[in-house]
């Protein structure tokens, strides 16, 4: 038999009753009533600006990016305001040098465009524009590939990401090559994208680099972003720095671009490879005893004069203040400084650097070397000689012509002796407005 239900008595059903609304009430209820959970945008922060006063160079970061997922970078990226500041064109760049240099030149351009924003004229324009800002800025080299192929030779740090991302083994077509080509023979022919203005950087909307917050945003082409440095760098006159006249050869584009061959140099060419990385650290000359930033050196006869910036830079290595006097024989080197004037007549080229006043110069003896630009020419002096008496006291009598102020000129009868320096000493050098 089956067992009978006990029997429910009106009560009861009531009470479950009741139960069963609560059940129902009590959440909605709790749901209606709590508080409003207002919803936390995500914001990245952005450290406080500061402003690179002139006497000080600004410092080239590396490209690093914030880890943040693309969409809240674009989110990001859009709230940054604009500069409000006028965005002032460039002035038009002509390369100049042989025309081994300047197609080595143009294919670094042309490299530089294409993989930074692709088969695209628009957004090559700008990116050709940022890389020859950069030329002329004094911060960055003061060669094309220099500029495009800064920091490649390591895995992180490079300031282009397809140097050193394995990007370039991605070949373009041809066809893509040779739009770009023209579009980097045009800029380097005085071609000018004003879009850009004096940009030093640039980074896609879908990233947020580290130094992005330090720089003022002044223009938007396609999905790019483009920045300068905020105060004196970035204005125009800050963009003094001089084109080398000169291109290295670049081993990564030798599968690339004919004119960088297999890494052979053409004839009648030096690489600036060969002075920055076949000679040994081990060989390069030590500085002066009595002064660890400055160098009176004999040249290396495996580097072409062209290049003895490049082997100058790579000597002072990263100091900030460093001074370099070379001459092509070791018989006419000195051992200390300041020199005999006829041994400073024979000088061949010299290199002062002064990071701290954003000063760099190079400086060629033109009697010796044929340079395309002659603001590269050491200037000359001219030496008083020494009165001469009839008699032998008053010869012995007669003092010693001065020694030259090595950073300077001074101008006086007699003999005429190139100076290392520039017209005017780092701290005479004109004020930067």
């Amino acid at each position: 038999m089956t067992p009978t239900p006990p029997p429910t008595t009106p009560v009861i059903r009531a009470i479950l009753a009741v139960l069963a609304l609560l059940a129902v009430l009590l959440p909605a209820i709790i749901v209606a009533t709590a508080p409003r959970i207002a919803p936390v945008e995500r914001t990245l922060a952005r450290p406080s600006v500061r402003v690179i006063p002139p006497a000080e160079l600004p410092p080239v970061e590396p490209t690093a990016f914030v880890a943040v997922d693309p969409a809240d970078a674009r989110s990001f990226n859009a709230a940054v305001p604009f500069s409000s500041a006028p965005n002032l064109p460039a002035r038009a760049f002509r390369i100049i040098g042989t025309p081994d240099s300047i197609a080595r030149g143009t294919d670094c351009l042309t490299a530089g465009m294409l993989y930074e924003s692709g088969d695209d004229s628009v957004g090559q324009r700008a990116v050709a524009q940022v890389i020859l800002n950069r030329v002329r800025h004094p911060a960055f080299p003061k060669s094309v590939c220099g500029v495009v192929f800064q920091g490649s030779e390591r895995s992180t740090g490079c300031q282009f990401t397809f140097t050193c991302d394995g990007a370039l083994a991605r070949r373009y077509s041809d066809a893509a090559w040779g739009r770009a080509r023209a579009v980097a023979t045009a800029a380097l022919q005085g071609r000018v994208d004003k879009r850009v203005g004096t940009a030093t950087h640039y980074h896609t909307d879908w990233v947020v680099p580290y130094w992005s917050s330090s720089l003022d945003k002044i223009s938007e082409v396609n999905t790019h972003l483009f920045f300068r440095w905020t105060g004196w760098w970035g204005t125009p006159p800050a963009f003094r720095g001089r084109y080398a006249g000169t291109e290295p050869v670049v081993p990564e584009l030798a599968g690339i671009a004919a004119s960088h061959g297999t890494g052979e140099v053409p004839a009648g060419v030096e690489d600036a490879t060969v002075a920055a990385t076949t000679i040994a650290l081990a060989d390069m000359p030590a500085p002066l005893p009595t002064d660890p930033n400055s160098f009176a050196i004999t040249l290396d006869p495996r580097v072409a004069a062209d290049q003895y910036a490049v082997y100058a830079k790579r000597l002072c290595g990263d100091r900030g203040y460093c001074k370099l006097l070379g001459w092509t024989e070791r018989a006419d080197t000195p051992a200390m400084l300041p020199a005999e004037p006829a041994i400073l007549a024979r000088m061949a080229f010299s290199y002062l650097r002064d990071s701290a006043r954003g000063y760099e110069r190079t400086l060629w003896n033109c009697d010796r070397f044929a340079r395309p630009d002659r603001r590269d020419c050491m200037k000359r002096q001219v030496l008083q000689a020494p009165k001469r008496d009839a008699t032998p006291a008053a010869a012995a009598a007669t003092p010693a012509p001065p020694v030259p102020d090595l950073s300077g000129v001074r101008r006086r009868s007699g003999t005429l002796v190139p100076v290392p320096g520039p017209s005017t000493t780092p701290t005479e050098a004109p004020a930067k407005r």
